[in-house]
């Protein structure tokens, strides 16, 4: 692991490092995606499971890789302390809920008349993808965000967290590539038009690392608020997306086991490589 973080190093700059991880992340999505030139459904139990993971990683994620640096970095002792991580997450989870009353999406698993924001007649493939498109927007700020911080370095940012994260990141990436392409396929879409569309869900991230790196480079106090907004997205598509989705059928325990196995990997691999 030491080859890794010296080989992300030696590219110096801390926008370049957010980008190439965020484009890791993005490579995997499509690696999930690719699955449905082999496959044309998913086992409902097997796809929950994965749903559960995915939840269990992005809550690791928010306290172990941005929520405990973010108030280790503040100033101040008590209750001063913890402001900038209040406010951050407040605001992250706001703005995701911003989005999601605008933005028209659907959920997985959800039917085409229980879709959300504003009422549109877009083709239910069209929705499912902003949906995970939504859900990647925050991961992509996180990965930007803790490598920015990680270049300047501030307490508590470390180049090896950063890269834990975009593993883990990564890793819960996959079955959502898996998670759009499929339903697409058994709506009839080609299995081309549907990798594409799950491939192109995550085509968000490198776009969201970039900007998240670069505003922390340049505006430097607000490291611990950013972190802190990354979590509180990410928190927001946690509570109002992925359980919901993996709560739709008899398969909740085998989801909630998902759940705990992708909080077990990510606070490993942030405390591991942190």
């Amino acid at each position: 692991m030491n080859e890794i973080i010296t080989f992300v190093e030696n590219i110096g700059n801390p926008v370049e490092q957010a980008l190439y991880a965020a484009l890791f992340t993005w490579g995997l999505t499509a690696l999930g995606a690719a699955f449905v030139f082999f496959f044309k459904s998913i086992n409902r139990a097997v796809f929950d499971g994965m749903l559960g993971f995915t939840g269990g990683v992005m809550v690791a994620a928010s306290f172990w890789s941005l929520l405990s640096p973010a108030i280790e970095m503040s100033e101040g002792e008590g209750f001063i302390k913890v402001i900038p991580a209040v406010l951050g997450f407040l605001g992250g989870a706001l703005m995701l809920y911003g989005l999601d009353k605008v933005m028209p999406h659907l959920h997985i698993n959800f039917k085409k008349e229980e879709a959300e924001g504003v009422k549109t007649d877009w083709h239910r493939s069209t929705l499912l993808v902003l949906a995970i498109t939504l859900h990647n927007i925050p991961e992509g700020l996180a990965i930007g965000v803790l490598f920015g911080g990680a270049a300047v370095g501030f307490d508590g940012a470390t180049l090896g967290g950063a890269i834990a994260l975009a593993i883990g990141i990564g890793i819960q990436n996959f079955p959502e590539g898996m998670a759009v392409s499929m339903p697409l396929r058994r709506q009839g879409l080609s299995r081309l038009k549907s990798f594409n569309y799950g491939q192109l869900s995550a085509i968000v991230e490198p776009f969201a690392a970039v900007l998240g790196a670069w505003a922390v480079m340049t505006f430097q106090p607000i490291l611990p608020y950013a972190l802190a907004f990354a979590a509180g997205a990410m928190i927001f598509v946690v509570v109002e997306e992925v359980i919901p989705e993996t709560q739709r059928d008899k398969f909740t325990d085998i989801a909630v086991l998902g759940f705990i196995g992708g909080f077990i990997v990510m606070m490993t691999l942030d405390v591991g490589l942190g």
